[in-house]
């Protein structure tokens, strides 16, 4: 099992809107992205812009209902667990440690390229010398479901809201963690 961070295991609250206009990034085009086509002398003052961001979202993290459960579940059946985030290492580490959040693997953006490239969950399945057909990765946007597709893995879109956005891209659909623990213990 393999998570996403933000918006999916927890709630920080980003602002991409605000990401976004501090950033003048225009619609469609991903944040970390557009901030790789900025001229070298204006990318760190972007990157940095972003990184304040994330670390006040990590300060104010809280975990989604019944995530923390679903991780415990995993661990209990020993199921190995890892998360692939687009955020920063230091700013991933602080909301895991900050809500005890325990994985065997985490992936950040310094250790492979982002989402939706299938980079970062390949990384793990090699880790874990199983197949991505084997593996399956939630998350709550179309990054997610893409990086997935890309990687051969079985797509989960947690999508609490029930908007059904991304069916093209969904194996699984997912409206909450109570549901995704249960699939998991009939499975």
């Amino acid at each position: 099992m393999i998570f996403d961070l933000d918006g999916t295991l927890v709630d920080s609250r980003l602002d991409f809107t605000a990401i976004r206009g501090e950033l003048a990034c225009p619609e469609g085009v991903g944040v970390l992205e557009y901030i790789q086509l900025l001229p070298e002398s204006d990318r760190r003052a972007a990157e940095q812009i972003v990184l304040d961001h994330e670390r006040r979202g990590a300060e104010r993290a809280e975990w989604i209902p019944g995530a923390r459960e679903c991780l415990q579940f995993c661990s209990r059946r020993n199921l190995p667990t890892a998360i692939l985030t687009r955020n920063a290492r230091e700013v991933a580490d602080l909301t895991m440690t900050r809500l005890g959040i325990q994985v065997d693997i985490l992936l950040a953006r310094e250790d492979c390229p982002p989402k939706p490239a299938p980079d970062g969950l390949l990384q793990i399945a090699a880790a874990w010398s199983l197949s991505p057909k084997r593996l399956v990765y939630v998350g709550d946007f179309l990054y997610d479901l893409q990086a997935a597709r890309r990687a051969n893995m079985i797509s989960c879109f947690y999508d609490p809201a029930l908007t059904d956005s991304y069916p093209d891209e969904t194996d699984w659909h997912l409206a909450d963690f109570e549901q995704f623990t249960e699939m998991l213990a009939t499975a």
